[in-house]
């Protein structure tokens, strides 16, 4: 069995740990934990890990966030991976900072890059990590949030979600959707 593990996230080292880019940096933990290293693929950094015999090929898109969909497309078609073992790991701001929810599909929520593999689908069936990243700032500073690192007080708390959050990853492979929110959905 393969599974398809897209981190959303933005290339290039001024993205690099913002709040934006926790699908990457989810993905970079597990690589890390795993032992294994990303090379550069069409449209996407590439690594492959397994687990309990199941092969996960992990992604993150080189075509920033707004172009996610064109990744995603690509890799699912060249592995020949089914939609159902597809997981989109993406930052959330409706969420507060602690707060991971695996959905079995649902709406982008004004997130571009979900929008952008929406439309690069046509439909929104796929499944996604949402990691909670919070809403804290002023009224139209949405952009400038998510494009800037955590806070200080903040950082103490993303090894314990970055590890959950694998853990999920892992379980969605293993058990499959509707489980895994049973059992790490709080």
């Amino acid at each position: 069995m393969k599974y398809l593990i897209v981190g959303l996230g933005n290339i290039g080292p001024e993205y690099a740990d913002t709040r934006h880019n926790i699908g990457f940096m989810v993905l970079d933990e597990l690589a890390r934990q795993d032992g294994v290293r990303f090379s550069m693929g069409r449209h996407a950094y590439h690594a492959e890990t397994s687990f309990k015999g199941r092969k996960l090929h992990l992604i993150k898109p080189t075509t920033y966030m707004n172009l996610s969909g064109k990744a995603l497309s690509y890799w699912i078609n060249e592995l020949k991976i089914p939609l159902e073992n597809v997981l989109v790991i993406v930052d959330d701001l409706a969420l507060p900072l602690g707060t991971l929810r695996l959905k079995p599909k649902g709406s982008a929520a004004g997130h571009n890059g979900l929008r952008h593999i929406e439309a690069t689908l046509g439909h929104n069936n796929y499944a996604r990590l949402r990691f909670g990243i919070s809403d804290n700032f002023p009224k139209g500073q949405q952009v400038d949030y998510v494009l800037s690192s955590f806070d200080a007080d903040e950082i103490p708390e993303l090894p314990t979600l970055v590890d959950r959050s694998i853990d999920m990853i892992k379980s969605f492979a293993t058990i499959g959707t509707e489980l895994t929110m049973t059992r790490y959905n709080k």
